[in-house]
């Protein structure tokens, strides 16, 4: 017990020790390990790389440190994007255990996933993907109603599940300040998704740039009270929650780094 407790322990200062940046353009590398979705973090895949904060306010008022920050790192395969955030969050919440039922009211990641970073709208289409990772796991984002759907409900779009679309584990630190280790897997597709349809993902290369944000949803038991992501978004008539309309507003993401012949 003593060994895993000091692999786990030497593992986070390891990550600890990465330096951080505020986000403008992210970068990926490559990684010929795979790490295993656990939440603990303590792959090697891990242990170098930059780290991006997590510091734009889009909602609600600037919390505290203590109350919510968040930084994340990115690495990638052919298939998969990998993301592991390192969230401090003082109250944890998951109100409404309906998935589909006031997602964005409990805490959540939010990734913002523009596979060929054409921007513009995707409330009625797939031309992004702005994926709410609850604290059950579950995946949701708003979809547009499918052909037989479109007789029997008003509106254009619903919320949906997509827990095949990322693979996600988070475990909160027993030390001080009891940090959050969220890690994900994220399968990236194409605008020619369609729900429920035969979809394959894309396979990923270097040199690959994506439109990409990240956000964290923050709910002390109600309402969100903070909506905080990695990148400054322009208001529209003093919005800044655009992400999960329009994928203009995303920053850019290269993956670099060669998979090995």
């Amino acid at each position: 017990m003593k060994g895993i407790k000091m692999k786990m322990k030497l593992a986070l200062s390891a990550i600890t020790l990465c330096s951080s940046v505020a986000a403008t353009a992210d970068e990926a590398m490559y990684t010929e390990r795979s790490p295993v979705i656990d939440g603990i973090a303590d792959d090697i895949t891990w242990r170098q790389g930059q780290w991006y904060d997590m510091h734009a306010l889009m909602l609600g008022e600037q919390p505290t440190p203590e109350d919510f920050s968040g930084r994340y790192t990115l690495r990638w395969d052919q298939n998969f994007l990998y993301l592991l955030a390192e969230i401090q969050d003082d109250h944890l919440s998951d109100t409404y255990a309906d998935p589909l039922e006031r997602y964005w009211d409990d805490d959540c990641l939010e990734i913002f996933i523009d596979a060929d970073k054409s921007g513009g709208d995707h409330l009625n289409n797939y031309n992004a993907f702005a994926y709410h990772v609850a604290l059950d796991n579950q995946v949701v984002d708003i979809g547009p109603l499918s052909s037989d759907e479109k007789g029997n409900e008003n509106g254009e779009s619903k919320p949906r599940l997509f827990n095949d679309h990322v693979v996600s584990a988070w475990r909160r630190q027993a030390e001080q300040p009891h940090k959050i280790m969220w890690e994900t897997a994220i399968k990236v597709y194409g605008d020619d998704f369609q729900y429920q349809g035969d979809n394959m993902p894309m396979v990923l290369k270097a040199n690959m740039k994506l439109g990409f944000m990240l956000a964290y949803c923050d709910a002390d038991g109600g309402d969100r009270e903070h909506f905080v992501g990695s990148h400054e978004i322009t208001p529209v008539n003093g919005d800044k929650n655009r992400g999960y309309i329009d994928a203009s507003v995303f920053g850019e993401l290269t993956l670099i780094g060669e998979p090995s012949k």
